[in-house]
């Protein structure tokens, strides 16, 4: 595996479970990104320098996964996104007879912000024996411009423990509006809308205080760890705000609300709409007057009734498979068929 290696990272759930499937030999994972970003954050320096051009560091990235490829001498290589790695370097690693395979948690055509994509991800795009998406509108334009190459649908998850959901489960509600996630224009302009419609939203993450100003929003810093999911399950209402690339799809919070038992109110989609039942196991909006109109019904229902929402949402979480552990045997068996199909 070629990513990230930090708390926060989606690559740890799939090294876990990965590694907890007996037929496979094993998994390591290389951490590319952690070499990028401890040159680039170490210093100002080191920030303007990359900014105006220099590679230095991506060779150094590039030539030590062929090392480490040497090495392990791996049947499979999965690259997560791919910022760092260079079409040459997987070039190389086909040669030798390897399957190289990719998961984006972005969109590989549409990039967002200077963290969702760059060149080395539109040049390697077509050089993949097989490509993980989590967006259906992604996978479809993955088959229709590279037809030769497998592209398998794979959703986001959730990594939660029984321990830490009965924890949260116990906790007294807050019969309140709850935002997990960092500011941006659309998100304050959101919060903003329902907070003049009388509603009371807090909102956790990175200097909202900053960006909105209004009676009804709280604001409070990220939670992290236990916090996040104790905060996700506490709020009678957990919102799910779509970023514009993801419009028509999903996120991680679409199964993290559910899977602790939260109350989700999230925009109607496709994806939405085939993940969970609407109006028993998630809430959906088409315009901002029907989050509002949905927000008021929910506040105020009965405590058993929120309870019967939180419980099915849980159980469809868990009849379903929605977990990381069933995912990585997803990638499993897919690279099981690439490579069978020698």
């Amino acid at each position: 595996m070629v990513g990230a290696n930090s708390p926060y990272a989606i690559e740890r759930h799939f090294l876990k479970h990965l590694k907890s499937i007996k037929t496979l030999e094993a998994v390591e994972l290389f951490e590319a990104q952690n070499i990028f970003l401890h040159f680039y954050k170490k210093n100002l320096f080191n920030k303007i320098l990359y900014r105006l051009g220099y590679q230095k560091i991506l060779y150094k990235i590039n030539n030590l996964l062929l090392k480490k490829v040497e090495e392990f001498k791996p049947t499979v290589v999965l690259v997560f996104k791919g910022m760092e790695i260079f079409p040459s370097t997987l070039i190389k690693i086909k040669h030798l007879g390897i399957k190289i395979t990719n998961y984006n948690p972005d969109n590989p055509f549409i990039f967002s912000g200077k963290g969702s994509g760059n060149l080395n991800i539109t040049k390697s795009i077509g050089l993949y024996d097989l490509h993980f998406t989590y967006n259906l509108n992604i996978q479809k334009e993955l088959k229709e411009k590279f037809p030769s190459t497998p592209a398998a649908y794979l959703p986001f998850g959730y990594e939660l423990s029984d321990e830490l959901y009965d924890k949260a489960s116990k906790q007294k509600e807050i019969n309140k509006v709850c935002f997990l996630g960092n500011p941006d224009k659309f998100r304050t302009s959101f919060v903003t809308i329902l907070a003049k419609n009388g509603i009371e939203i807090d909102v956790f993450g990175n200097n909202w205080s900053k960006w909105v100003n209004h009676k009804n929003i709280t604001c409070f810093h990220s939670v992290y760890n236990d916090d996040f999911w104790l905060t996700l399950r506490r709020y009678r209402i957990q919102l799910n705000l779509m970023r514009p690339h993801n419009e028509d799809s999903h996120n991680m919070r679409t199964f993290e609300i559910p899977a602790v038992g939260g109350i989700q109110l999230a925009p109607r989609n496709q994806e939405h709409a085939i993940f969970f039942n609407e109006n028993e196991e998630i809430f959906l909006f088409d315009s901002q007057e029907e989050c509002v109109e949905n927000i008021k019904h929910l506040l105020l229902l009965t405590l058993h009734e929120s309870n019967t929402i939180r419980q099915a949402a849980r159980t469809r979480c868990l009849n379903s498979g929605y977990n990381y552990q069933v995912r990585a045997s997803f990638i499993f068996n897919n690279f099981k068929i690439i490579i069978d199909a020698n």
